[in-house]
């Protein structure tokens, strides 16, 4: 579920760019609307992992920054981190394993799928975005 178009600022809980130097700050900001928003222990935990990674990897493979949105619809919370970096090949399908040991890449994608109840990965020559829904892995 995406946040309503041409109305994000003021629909929106936080709407930032960040950065390697603002990923903590982003992090607490993050952390602090969720649990105003009334998650708590292990979901919000798990929540704050996969939100974690993604903005981490967007970092290091996207370009150097990337912009959150975190917003709710229908009683859940979702997060969408975009970057503008050059895309990535599509993960394979998820079937719950984590990547192979000598694996140099994808555990953050794996952690992020594992911690959410729902993911929604797009990507292609202009960046890529990542969609996740707060609650019970599905």
């Amino acid at each position: 579920m995406e946040p309503p178009a041409g109305r994000l600022s003021r629909d929106a809980d936080l709407a930032c760019d960040f950065d390697r130097g603002s990923l903590v700050a982003v992090r607490r900001e993050v952390e602090r609307i969720s649990r105003e928003r009334g998650l708590t222990d292990l979901a919000l935990y798990r929540f704050l992992i996969a939100v974690n990674e993604i903005m981490t990897n967007a970092v290091r493979h996207g370009g150097g920054r990337g912009r959150l949105t975190l917003w709710r619809a229908g009683g859940r919370l979702f997060c969408r981190v975009d970057d503008r970096g050059p895309g990535m090949a599509p993960p394979p399908p998820y079937d719950d394993r984590p990547p192979p040991p000598d694996s140099m890449n994808g555990r953050g994608l794996w952690l992020a799928r594992r911690n959410v109840a729902g993911f929604t990965l797009r990507t292609g020559p202009d960046g890529t975005s990542i969609t996740l829904e707060a609650g019970p892995p599905a």
